[in-house]
């Protein structure tokens, strides 16, 4: 699938600059596990959901995808900035397996995995879309290291699995049949539905009424039998978005639900709880600040509780996207703060808003929380011009590239996951690398207090002034930042994430 090209445009300019951090206020420390590529220059983590699905299991088992050192033979029509072949990779107990493709010179990758150790993907085909002129792409599930093509729904020719639950069941979407969808809004040009894959049986879980559907992340791996989507609603194009209406759905032991907008034209997913709570976002009633195009719109955060829809808000501004929840039912993401001018990092907890931002910050954003109310994300400081990876913890923020050795062989990038044990994965940049999509690694972080940690003797030094190389050196205004990062979180299966600050071009 050639989705990273439409989310992860991620390959960040990094934001940073010499970064004076304090280590001695923090009194916490990890051990940095810099996953190796499997021979080619770059590692890509979660490719599919840009992190909305767990890749990291309780035990510390990480999958994702990797370049090997094969070229593209479809170059230069490449999957890949670099034109390398990625290929799905599991690594356990520092050990880096290649969980290889179906047969012939494919691509795969690795998007989740559940508490067994499996996990699921896509993988490339032998065969040739004829729509879109690339491999075909199947569902792959990985059982121990032992790849199972999923196979797609009815006529259709591509598949791909999203997530992985802790039953087994592989939740993701695949084309129906070779038409020609009169509104593409992923990958492929065919309509596509959500599916639930069971013991290699792929179940179809249809549409709201329109051409397609999609699952959206898997957030904690879900219980069996419920799937969290967005979809169609009908075939008629609305004025504000130049697309039908798209309600959110809930699907639960064969039954779907459709969870209505906040008033608008179109509501998504984020992810659903096993309590069968879902989060996700809307536009508003008499929404006309979209111009045509979900990029503009003004959206809310919302909940879903058992048929109760509540608008969860905005920290003073006009938009909030949440991007985790946790089977607690606590949701974070970002806000909008007053006049529109920055994105802080927010908590919903309970109906209530918290926000994270931290003294100083202009800009802020937390992408995951695990069940003890441990939040990762990313906070800008536009006064110094300090981009920082963090953790937030019963209230204070820690500086995650101060809590690993000074030696250490990553500039910690982006953080995806965390793990109920506080183990962190992400990407990262080797020393002079300045495109993750191009140079970027996989990293695990593990605190050096899990009961048995080994390797984390060394303590790192109280204050380290830590750089990235001469190109990544750039001043970034809030409004920048706020730019990048709708960039960065840009769904794959649609586009919007927050409006961009009032007074910002495109």
């Amino acid at each position: 699938m050639q989705s990273r090209t439409l989310t992860c445009t991620t390959a960040m300019t990094f934001f940073a600059i010499l970064l004076p951090l304090q280590v001695s206020a923090q009194h916490i420390r990890y051990k940095l596990i810099d996953i190796p590529t499997l021979g080619g220059p770059a590692a890509y983590g979660n490719v599919d959901n840009a992190g909305f699905a767990q890749f990291v299991n309780n035990p510390g088992i990480v999958v994702g995808g990797a370049d090997t050192s094969i070229h593209d033979p479809n170059a230069p029509n490449c999957r890949n900035q670099d034109c390398f072949l990625d290929h799905g990779f599991r690594w356990q107990d520092g050990i880096l397996t290649d969980l290889g493709a179906l047969p012939g010179v494919n691509f795969s990758h690795a998007t989740s995995i559940n508490a067994r150790g499996w996990a699921t993907g896509g993988s490339g085909t032998a065969e040739i879309d004829p729509q879109t002129g690339n491999p075909e792409e199947h569902a792959v599930l990985w059982e121990d290291n032992e790849i199972v093509d999923l196979g797609t729904l009815r006529a259709g020719l591509d598949s791909a699995g999203l997530y992985i639950n802790n039953a087994g069941e592989v939740v993701g979407m695949a084309t129906v049949d070779t038409t020609l969808d009169s509104f593409p809004i992923g990958p492929w040009r065919s309509p596509t539905h959500a599916f639930i894959s069971r013991h290699g049986v792929m179940q179809d879980l249809g549409t709201l009424g329109g051409a397609d559907s999609f699952p959206s992340g898997g957030c904690n791996n879900e219980r069996s039998d419920l799937v969290a989507g967005v979809s169609f609603t009908n075939a008629v194009a609305n004025a504000s978005t130049g697309l039908p209406t798209q309600h959110a759905f809930l699907w639960d032991h064969g039954r779907m639900t459709s969870i209505p907008t906040l008033g608008g034209t179109f509501a998504f997913t984020q992810c659903a709880s096993n309590r069968g709570q879902v989060i996700g976002y809307s536009n508003l009633t008499g929404d006309v600040g979209c111009n045509g195009s979900l990029e503009f719109c003004t959206v809310h955060t919302f909940l879903w509780d058992h048929e109760t829809l509540q608008d969860l808000g905005t920290l003073g501004g006009t938009s909030s996207v949440p991007l985790w929840l946790n089977n607690n039912g606590e949701a974070v993401g970002g806000a909008l703060t007053a006049d529109d001018k920055e994105v802080h990092a927010t908590l919903w907890k309970n109906g209530r808003i918290t926000d994270l931002n931290g003294e100083g910050d202009c800009f802020s954003f937390a992408t995951a929380i695990n069940s003890s109310h441990q939040i990762i994300g990313n906070t800008f400081n536009c006064d110094t011009d300090t981009f920082r990876m963090v953790l937030w913890k019963n209230g204070s923020i820690i500086e995650l590239n101060a809590a690993i050795p000074s030696n250490s062989s990553l500039f910690l990038i982006e953080p995806d996951n965390i793990n109920d044990r506080g183990e962190i994965v992400g990407r990262g940049a080797p020393p002079g690398c300045d495109n993750l999509d191009l140079c970027g690694h996989v990293f695990l972080l593990i605190p050096c207090d899990n009961a048995g940690t080994q390797g984390c003797e060394e303590s790192p030094e109280t204050t380290v002034a830590r750089s990235a190389s001469p190109a990544t050196k750039q001043h970034h205004t809030a409004e920048e930042s706020v730019s990048l990062w709708r960039a960065r979180l840009a769904h794959p299966y649609h586009k919007p994430v927050l409006p961009m600050p009032r007074g910002t071009t495109k």
